[in-house]
């Protein structure tokens, strides 16, 4: 019989062979036959087959169903249930018997499931299960009654964005616990329901339903792990009702996702789960998810947060098809760990409170119960749900596990490190070879000597140069002549001291190193033989260091700089998170040492100085930024706030498609009241702003100014992208060189100049940088980096001339006008609160401590973009600088998860394993620092791997990681004391004395763990 249509698509069914059928009502080798069934309908019945010797029967049985998505047998029916095949024993005809009479011996199972997962072909050996009564309980030991079945399509069910986006839902509904004393398994027949609604693809939702749940006394507890039950009824077989390979293996209350795994939860969950009533389903139900409904899933989880589940009890009255239900209560399941990274699975205790609208509405944003399609519904007032208020009573809460074939947010996978620390860190110059001991003593005294003997050479020809021919020597007397005048001039200049005392201090090391004598003469004797012994060995190797070429004076045997300039403007940065504003000070001024031509390094230390309200300062380093590049030393003094506007225009005049110039224009025209021309500023802003997004829409290559994390970090360790080069700037965006030194403007440019020296200066310094970078030669800045993304970890298409603006002013670190803009955010048409509007918001708030604020913004910002990894990882500085590590520890883990990393990944990076390294969980911690020497190397990182790796106890590469440390800054006290620590394991006894005498360090407890090493080992302490 085949139930196919032209419409849809048929799946069709064949049964081809059963097994082990050896024995019937009647006797062996009965007569049987297959009937197929799926969603309640009849497929069709096989040919009548006689069961052969070896107890097989061949019934090469073929039927089908169509699939079809808007029909009847849709992709959800599919997913939750399954095809019936029905094994019906003919029995032999008695004498007047009309009738043929047939007895079911057993049902089997197929699960459709293979064809929601791409398939068009799949075999299997559905297992026949008997039903009760059937001569197949009695069967044979090992037998296995079985069909062999085979499910075709003519092509896969689902398209392949169907397979990539969608997904598969699954919800299993175990048990409610500690139900009211009022049930009772005797008395009217009663339906224990439960359901919920899930988001479609349609404009209502789809219900999911669990019915029949059955009532049970306390005394044992459930058995785990148990099988797991079809949503169906009226299945023939016991057997038949469980899901092939799907059980409930439950796990610690402490692991669960509910909110009953507290360890004070414990024993009341011992003692419902095994003395008390409960109401069992054990039933899964699965729903297919497009992508369209994986979208609206997500959605309503980030609107909702808790999707309300519903429980009843319904009379069961023959004859009436809606019977009145009661004891309606309701359980809030928090469905928000789904939108974590990798999460695919939540289980756990839900308590049950009665069912209230007002509730229901505020948590669900469902005003009542879904009337129209759900069967839980129930408009009962607060008064009148006394029944609901008994779950409150009983403290009864349902077990419920909700899981999903793919994450929702998908996870990043964890990447391989090298096996040792030493394979990670870049080449660089071998440093000059340090001798100790005896050696380093005569290595100094001879270097005296060759220096002392270079300052006499020197002069000997200031003095008789003149003498000196070349190809012509001097006689004797003339060279003792001139021996006896360098020696009276060397006596009467006081030179002779001079050297005398340079000589000394390496003659004393070779006596304390050399001849190892440290104590005093007994008697004048010994003192004579040891200055002879002495003044013999000190001739002797003078006269093999004067034997020796001499050196090259021009030699230097320093070694090239280890750090590059973008290496200084991390550490300094670094030290800026930190809040260590001397040392970062260090780095910026190091970065003009080696480079004051750079208008950089003067534009980052005027931000800088910035950030600390130095005014004067920064002042000082944007005039030197642009006296370096423009004109020198050409500076007025005047004292006109209203010439601001001139610098304001002069930008826009340079580069007319700069929207940050614009619109910090019109902000200037807004603190003058000139409205009009406020608009004005503004509405050219909103012009420029809209060609920008047409050109980039329509070219097929966009202009990448992110990537490089040397840059500009926030106080709170957000890396910016670096200023790109001109060969990452595409060329109709750079000024030529022309347009830069003689724009029609150049005139002015000198009166423009004065206005750094104006008495309110921020405003100033704005008008300053947009002109810096419109007009800059040197900067090789265009409009396009001149803002870059506050939050780089996601790529956001700008909203809004205001938010545009908002990145340059945390770049400059002019926080007193974020304010100011973003209020121009919410009123703009095209703005309003957005993400990133939230996170700038929570930063300023971070910037100033205020933690409350900044919390409250970060969580609208959670409500908004609950994939942002930039949220998470800035709520985990929120938490770390309030001091909350264990909630940080868990944000930045959750940072750390996302596929698309945020933009302060080096910051979470270096708190991240600091946590790990305060909990004691080293191999992470370890693993945590060698991601971020993987990204931005610096002292910190190395350090982190190297205390990391001296906690276990892996001295080796604890050395190799904290000499890197130390090549980068050898000034870090806490470097120097792990070096101790790991020269004191390794024995290394002068080592260890020259790596501790540096340490000025103020950790105690470091310290105190030094001195115990020292007395483990016998050695390294200082004072000897």
């Amino acid at each position: 019989m085949d139930m196919t249509s032209s419409a849809g698509k048929p799946v069709q069914i064949t049964v081809t062979e059963g097994y082990e059928l050896v024995k019937g009502t009647k006797g062996d080798f009965p007569v049987t036959f297959v009937r197929a069934e799926f969603n309640n309908v009849v497929l069709g019945d096989s040919t009548k087959f006689m069961v052969t010797a070896e107890g097989t029967a061949r019934y090469n049985f073929n039927t089908s169903f169509e699939f079809n998505p808007d029909g009847v047998n849709t992709l959800d029916e599919l997913a939750h249930k399954p095809v019936f095949l029905t094994v019906i024993e003919v029995l032999p005809k008695e004498k007047k018997q009309k009738d043929e009479r047939t007895v079911t011996l057993g049902q089997a199972v197929v699960d459709l499931l293979p064809l929601l997962e791409g398939e068009s072909t799949f075999e299997i050996m559905a297992p026949l299960h008997p039903v009760i009564g059937s001569p197949l309980e009695n069967n044979r030991p090992g037998a296995k009654c079985c069909l062999e079945v085979t499910v075709s399509v003519s092509e896969a069910l689902l398209t392949t964005a169907q397979i990539l986006g969608g997904n598969l839902l699954r919800m299993t509904l175990e048990a409610a616990y500690s139900v009211p004393e009022i049930f009772v398994p005797t008395g009217p027949q009663q339906n224990y329901m439960a359901g919920l609604q899930i988001p479609s693809n349609k404009e209502k939702d789809y219900p999911i339903l669990f019915k029949n749940g059955i009532l049970k006394l306390g005394g044992e507890k459930e058995p785990v792990p148990r099988p797991k039950k079809w949503p169906i009824f009226n299945i023939l077989a016991p057997g038949a009702q469980y899901i092939p390979d799907a059980f409930i293996t439950g796990g610690p209350y402490v692991e669960e996702d509910g909110e009953l795994n507290h360890p004070e939860d414990k024993e009341f969950r011992n003692q419902a789960e095994t003395f008390k009533k409960r109401i069992v389903w054990d039933l899964e139900s699965r729903s297919y998810l497009d992508p369209v409904a994986v979208v609206n899933f997500q959605k309503r989880i980030a609107d909702c947060r808790f999707f309300p589940v519903e429980i009843a009890r319904v009379p069961v009255a023959p004859g009436e098809e809606e019977a009145q239900f009661n004891f309606h209560g309701v359980a809030y399941v928090n469905m928000v760990p789904l939108l974590y990274p990798g999460v695919k699975r939540i289980r756990g205790g839900f308590r049950v409170l009665p069912y209230l609208d007002g509730p229901v509405y505020e948590k669900s944003s469902s005003i009542k119960s879904q009337s129209s399609d759900f069967p839980l519904e129930g408009e009962i007032p607060l008064y009148q749900n006394s029944e609901g208020q008994q779950y409150m009573e009983a403290a009864t809460y349902i077990v419920l596990e909700i899981e999903l074939e793919k994450a929702l947010v998908p996870k990043r996978l964890p990447e391989e490190l090298g096996a040792r620390v030493r394979d990670m860190i870049p080449p660089r110059p071998s440093p000059v070879r340090r001798t100790g001991g005896a050696q380093k003593a005569l290595d100094d005294y001879h270097t005296q000597i060759q220096n002392i003997s270079v300052a006499i050479l020197e002069e000997y020809h200031k003095m008789f140069g003149k003498d000196l021919t070349p190809g012509k020597d001097l006689d004797n007397q003339t060279l003792e002549d001139h021996k006896c005048q360098l020696n009276y001039e060397l006596n009467c200049s006081g030179k002779y001291f001079a050297f005398k005392e340079q000589l000394k201090h390496a003659v004393v090391k070779i006596v304390r190193e050399k001849f190892l004598k440290t104590t005093a003469f007994e008697n004048q004797e010994e003192l004579q033989a040891f200055i002879s012994e002495l003044y013999i060995y000190l001739v002797d190797q003078m006269n093999v260091t004067l034997n020796q070429s001499m050196p090259d004076e021009n030699l230097s045997t320093a070694l090239t700089a280890a750090t590059t300039s973008e290496q200084l403007r991390l550490f300094a940065y670094e030290a800026q998170v930190n809040e260590d504003f001397a040392l970062a000070t260090v780095y910026y001024e190091e970065r003009l040492v080696r480079d004051n031509q750079n208008i950089e390094h003067w534009l980052d230390y005027g931000s800088f100085c910035l950030l600390l309200d130095d005014i004067t300062k920064a002042q000082e380093c944007f005039r030197k930024a642009l006296a370096s590049t423009v004109i020198t030393g050409l500076m007025l003094m005047m004292f006109h706030y209203e010439q601001a506007e001139i610098f304001f225009e002069d930008a826009t005049c340079l580069e007319p498609n700069n929207v940050v110039a614009w619109t910090l224009l019109g902000l200037f025209y807004e603190i003058q009241n000139n409205d009009i021309r406020m608009e004005m500023a503004f509405h050219e802003a909103a012009k420029q702003l809209n060609a920008k997004l047409i050109k980039e829409k329509t070219t097929s290559e966009t202009v990448d100014i992110g990537g490089k994390l040397d840059s500009s970090i926030t106080t709170l360790g957000i890396v910016r992208s670096s200023s790109p080069s001109k060969r990452d700037i595409p060329g109709d965006l750079l000024p030529s060189q022309s347009q830069l030194l003689w724009c029609p403007l150049s005139r002015s440019l000198c009166f423009i100049l004065t206005l750094v020296f104006l008495a309110s200066p921020l405003l100033l310094f704005l008008s300053l940088l947009i002109w810096f970078f419109s007009a800059s030669s040197k900067s090789q800045v265009s409009s396009a980096a001149l803002s870059p993304s506050t939050f780089q970890g996601v790529s956001h298409p700008p909203i809004s001339i205001f938010m545009e603006t908002t990145r340059f002013l945390m770049k400059v670190k002019a926080i007193q006008y974020v304010h100011r803009v973003l209020a121009h955010e919410l009123l703009y048409p095209q703005g309003g609160p957005s993400c990133e509007y939230y996170l700038v918001l929570a930063e300023t708030h971070l910037l100033k401590k205020d933690f409350p604020k900044a919390e409250e913004y970060l969580q609208a910002a959670v409500q908004m973009d609950y994939m942002n990894p930039n949220v998470w990882g800035l709520k985990g500085h929120l938490y770390f600088l309030n001091g909350n590590h264990a909630e940080a520890k868990e944000c930045y883990e959750r940072t750390v998860s996302f596929v698309v990393d945020a933009a302060e990944m080096h910051f979470i990076y270096l708190r991240l394993g600091s946590i790990y390294l305060e909990d004691g969980e080293n191999e992470k911690a370890k693993n945590t620092y060698l991601m971020a020497c993987k990204k931005s190397p610096s002292c910190l990182t190395w350090l982190g791997v190297g205390i990391a790796c001296y906690r276990l106890e892996e001295l080796t590469e604890a050395e190799d990681a904290l000499s890197e440390a130390n090549a980068m800054n050898n000034y870090n006290a806490e470097v120097w004391a792990y070096l101790t620590l790991v020269c004191l394991k390794v024995s290394f006894q002068l080592s260890t004395r020259q790596s501790f005498f540096p340490l000025k360090l103020g950790n105690e407890d470091l310290l105190k763990e030094i001195h115990r090493v020292q007395e483990m080992v016998g050695f390294g302490d200082p004072s000897f």
